[in-house]
């Protein structure tokens, strides 16, 4: 019998965006409902955001992450601005407080209608990113793609911001780069025992870079946020640019913090599309009204 729950379309600056209410229920979304909604091009996604109960007190909601190949998520900058939009047009409220995998985020929508989320602290160890191997400076890691005398790409930055993450830097336009035949080679590199977030990044200004990514469980994204707040915090870190940048990525501009306490701010829009009724077992779906909530 199929037990259909509520379910918005949304992106974030392209990330295709499912926002599935599971709240007052039991139910999970499955890994086999999660493949089949993104084997749908009306519903094809990046990421899947499925609102739960609280389980912490001072929490508003318990968020779950699936990526497209059905694989758990920690964290989704853009999903969760989403998240706010949709709770924000249903419940009225600004602020919200959300428990995910990854920890504790606090995210508000402000009244231009761009939505701030705190992703929280980056984490530089090489066993809390995590690699397989010990390097005692994350800001360039032992790895390259191509002719070890002439490699395409090298020496990325790597981080935790919620997820695994590796940015490779380069000197000239990211679209020049082959990140969709490298980027799955990469991420199932043996140095990332949980898989990674791949990025070809290139600094514009001292506030400013470009950025494009092959997001683990996802594939080539517009938009990944947290790739943006990593991409951010290691050229911070290794002097290319100042602690407050823009990012461009595919699918538009993010402003990015990485504030003196250590939190990273991501800023950035959040749009509907449509919304729907799914079953969370099978992925089986119908479509309801078209436009903004």
């Amino acid at each position: 019998m199929v037990q259909w729950v509520k379910f918005a379309k949304m992106n974030g600056l392209g990330n295709d965006i499912i926002v599935a209410d599971m709240r007052d229920c039991d139910l999970q979304v499955t890994a086999q409902a999660a493949i089949a909604l993104n084997a749908d091009p009306a519903t094809r996604f990046d990421q899947i955001m499925a609102i739960h109960d609280a389980r912490t007190n001072g929490t508003d909601n318990y968020i779950r992450i699936l990526n497209s190949d059905g694989s758990a998520a920690q964290a989704c900058g853009n999903g969760m601005r989403c998240v706010v939009q949709a709770l924000g047009s249903e419940t009225g409220k600004r602020s919200f407080t959300f428990e995910t995998i990854a920890g504790i985020l606090d995210a508000e929508e402000h009244p231009d209608g761009t939505i701030s989320v705190d992703m929280g602290k980056p984490r530089f160890g090489w066993q809390d990113i995590p690699l397989e191997e010990e390097f005692r400076d994350t800001r360039m890691i032992e790895l390259q793609v191509g002719p070890i005398d002439a490699p395409v790409l090298h020496s990325p930055s790597a981080v935790n911001i919620g997820n695994p993450h590796a940015i490779f830097w380069v000197n000239n336009d990211v679209w020049d780069y082959d990140l969709e035949k490298f980027g799955p080679l990469l991420e199932n590199h043996p140095i990332f025992p949980e898989r990674a977030n791949i990025s070809i990044a290139n600094v514009t200004a001292s506030d400013a870079l470009t950025l494009r990514t092959w997001e683990r469980g996802a594939g080539l994204t517009r938009a990944c946020g947290s790739a943006a707040c990593a991409a951010a915090v290691s050229a911070a870190r290794t002097k290319r640019t100042g602690r407050e940048v823009t990012v461009t990525v595919p699918g538009g501009d993010l402003r990015i913090v990485w504030r003196d306490n250590d939190h990273i701010i991501m800023n950035g829009p959040a749009e509907w599309e449509f919304s729907g009724q799914f079953d969370p077992a099978t992925g089986a779906w119908r479509r309801e009204t078209e436009g903004a909530a």
